[in-house]
């Protein structure tokens, strides 16, 4: 029986041999913080006071809401005319207040102890280059944007994408992660929010050099979108992601899986809306778990997962279902657990 890290690691490999279906994150710890995070994201907590981050959007995140989330208004967005982005936006000096070594000191030591532990450790960077163009100016402005002011809206991609290069470089060359979960939500449950056309003009380009780094250096680049992205999956091959976390069951898993003939790695497919309620059922939860792994364990390359972005669900009781259901279908398919 392999280890959950080696299992996890054949099941990405194009020509791997996994023994079983990992159970959700198995293999993996997951690391976020860091000086960078911690410099552009602030101090985030349930029932916090409104704050602004460093690009200055604000961020709410009230008792009763499950995550923090930007709330732009025509009084609050941060740029209100793309043609005068650069007046208006403030790009944060990751280089001045996030690369001296002594700040990474203690995390480069955490990470070196979940090392041995045997698991892979998995970094984070939210918020992706089309995320924070809504954060900036609200989606409607966003959308607009993309088909009026090319010019200056391409110059301001560019500039987030510049950004989140140094900011992915700072994360990669201090902590060395095993795997890299990035995240941009490129679409809804039932489209691409733009055209794969405008995708591939304005945000395409900017994961580029980003993800080429991270493959040079040897990190599994795991990138999130709980979206329908049939359109884009070819592209986001040629990006050099190896898994895409969070598809969505609405996308036809079964024949992108024989589209991609394991390229990437399909991880999600569990449907969120039916398991995670406060009051779904030990029988919802093992039927929809067990649909997705019968519908998609055939077709390799494939991690049954819940879609959010990061380990867990919102209701306790619905992890440790999930992950009893994904062994019984191993113990089951392929004798072991």
């Amino acid at each position: 029986m392999l280890s959950a890290r080696e299992n996890f690691l054949e099941t990405i490999k194009p020509d791997g041999k996994p023994d079983r279906l990992i159970k959700q994150f198995e293999g993996t710890v997951f690391y976020p913080p860091n000086p960078a995070s911690m410099y552009i994201r602030g101090n985030r907590h349930r029932g916090m006071e409104p704050l602004k981050d460093r690009f200055g959007t604000t961020i709410l995140w009230p008792e009763n809401q499950i995550a923090a989330m930007p709330h732009v208004t025509e009084d609050n967005k941060v740029i209100s005319d793309i043609t005068e982005w650069k007046e208006q936006l403030v790009m944060p000096d990751l280089a001045a207040n996030a690369s001296d070594p002594a700040l990474w000191e203690p995390f480069k030591e955490k990470v070196a102890e979940l090392k041995k532990t045997g698991s892979l450790v998995m970094a984070f960077m939210p918020t992706g280059v089309f995320e924070r163009l809504h954060f900036l100016m609200g989606f409607e402005d966003m959308f607009v944007n993309y088909l009026t002011e090319e010019d200056d809206m391409m110059d301001l991609c560019e500039a987030i994408g510049e950004y989140r290069f140094q900011y992915m470089k700072l994360i990669v060359d201090n902590l060395e992660p095993d795997i890299m979960l990035s995240h941009d939500d490129w679409g809804s449950k039932h489209s691409l929010f733009t055209s794969p056309e405008v995708w591939r003009r304005f945000i395409k380009p900017q994961y580029e050099k980003t993800y080429r780094y991270m493959k040079d250096k040897g990190v599994i680049i795991m990138h999130h979108a709980d979206s329908f992205l049939e359109p884009i999956v070819e592209d986001m091959v040629d990006l050099g992601i190896d898994i895409w976390q969070g598809a969505l069951p609405e996308n036809d898993i079964p024949k992108l899986q024989a589209q991609l003939a394991g390229r990437m790695t399909l991880m999600g497919g569990i449907d969120a809306s039916i398991v995670d309620r406060a009051d779904s059922t030990e029988e919802e939860i093992r039927s929809e778990v067990r649909r997705a792994c019968t519908a998609y364990g055939p077709g390799g390359h494939y991690i049954p997962c819940i879609t959010y972005g990061g380990p867990g669900c919102l209701f306790p009781h619905v992890d440790p279902i999930i992950d009893d259901e994904i062994g019984r279908y191993n113990k089951e398919v392929y004798g072991v657990e």
